[in-house]
């Protein structure tokens, strides 16, 4: 019991352990969100889908209202077996003889960290993990004992100049080319702990989540330039997905025969792909919605609509302060983009004369010692706007400051056709 609700979870396959499908039982009736999962028949853990308790909520209680992966809608046929991917792995690794191998994978992945400690010790390796991630999930999951390896065969990756090329097995993190990842960083030359060179061989056993393309290329680029042998899923099997193909997610629409269908996670394409896929199932169309982040459903005796929005999307945190608003993060895209000029101009209030200055400081705008003329022309249009403030009787800071960042904004985009941020300085005696 959850809330008013009677709930159920439900064993599903997927890449990570123990996932799970909810089940909501509700006075609208059964709510079934699908979770990640794949209809693999032999996955590495013998956790098989529970389709038999799905059919039998179905064929007594009826689904009213489906949520289901979307993911791999648009991926015709089912989904490779787990379990296949680990005999590959098995060959890669025996291939690679007199080289020290590394491998990426998801941390949560540990079905697949699993299947790669294996290969790398029956070929006769010991195994180090790189990367916080994977270091703390591999630990994590030898405590719950769902990663099994004997203690010699997994060393810290301080130890690992100790043992020959053919004798190391490393599994990093970073299998999306994140920038800061511990993969990236070591194509780039920068990680601490190893440093690749022609007698290494980098296995990607992953798949660009759609979006990271660019990131992974961009790494894999950077590794082949270092002389590293690189092995991804476009030329050898080493990757299997986590969730269901179109064939997969057409027999689980058959199994639950839900009244109302609402495709989710994934891309709106993804979703779309998975709602053509009920309508195939024989789900009426009006039967079907694709929803966004932030719609609010609501189910009831009429049947399911959307019946509002709630704020929703990404919240940037920015170290110990909290979210970042709108406005800062604006101000911090046009410095990204345009730079900064700092105005800096001295007056006396009482005689309405500006004393020192202007002085412009600026980053990201022009570079000063090779634009000193400019600099000089835009201090001289300053330094005239000032004067003809104060000869107007003009005496206020605030009031001041506007009509330099007027006139230092006028003349940058004049001159450059620039929009840098412009931070005007008026100081008083």
């Amino acid at each position: 019991m959850i809330g008013p609700f009677d709930v159920e979870f439900l064993p599903v396959t997927h890449s990570g352990p123990h996932a799970h499908a909810i089940v909501l039982h509700t006075p609208q009736g059964v709510i079934l969100h699908s979770g990640d999962f794949k209809l693999d028949l032999t996955p590495v853990d013998g956790r098989r889908t529970d389709l038999a308790r799905i059919g039998a909520i179905a064929s007594t209680q009826g689904i009213r209202l489906l949520l289901a992966d979307s993911t791999n809608a648009e991926e015709h046929g089912h989904s490779p077996s787990e379990s296949s991917v680990g005999a590959v792995l098995r060959t890669v690794i025996a291939q690679q003889k007199g080289r020290r191998i590394i491998t990426a994978s998801f941390a949560s992945h540990l079905h697949r960290i699993q299947q790669i400690m294996d290969a790398a010790v029956a070929d006769g390796r010991v195994v180090a993990t790189l990367g916080l991630s994977m270091r703390k999930n591999v630990r994590m999951g030898r405590e719950l004992g769902v990663l099994r390896i004997a203690d010699d065969k997994l060393i810290d990756i301080e130890q690992a100049d100790k043992y020959r090329p053919e004798q190391l097995c490393v599994i990093s993190t970073g299998s999306q080319g994140e920038p800061m990842s511990a993969l990236a960083l070591l194509a780039r030359g920068e990680n601490k702990w190893v440093k690749v060179a022609e007698h290494d061989t980098v296995i990607l056993s992953s798949h660009a989540i759609p979006g990271n393309e660019g990131n992974v290329n961009r790494v894999i680029d950077d590794l082949l330039r270092a002389g590293v042998e690189v092995v991804h899923s476009g030329v050898a099997d080493v990757h299997a997905t986590g969730h269901a193909q179109a064939e997969e997610l057409k027999t689980y629409l058959s199994l639950t025969r839900p009244e109302w269908y609402v495709p989710i996670h994934g891309e709106y394409r993804h979703m779309m792909a998975n709602a053509k896929l009920a309508t195939v199932m024989d789900t009426p169309r009006d039967h079907v919605l694709v929803c966004e982040d932030g719609d609010v459903l609501e189910l009831s005796d009429k049947g399911l609509a959307v019946v509002g929005r709630v704020p929703a999307g990404y919240l940037y945190v920015d170290g110990i302060v909290g979210d970042v608003g709108q406005g800062v993060l604006r101000d911090r895209r046009v410095l990204a983009e345009e730079g900064v000029v700092v105005v800096v101009v001295t007056v006396d209030i009482e005689s309405g004369k500006v004393l020192t200055g202007p002085e412009i400081i600026t980053r990201g705008w022009v570079y000063a010692p090779e634009a000193e003329d400019l600099l000089d022309e835009a201090c001289d249009r300053v330094a005239a706007a000032v004067e003809a403030a104060l000869g107007s009787g003009q005496r206020d800071v605030e009031s001041l400051e506007r009509e330099v960042r007027r006139a230092a904004g006028k003349f940058v985009s004049e001159r450059t056709r620039r929009r840098p941020m412009i931070v005007p300085v008026v100081m008083e005696t």
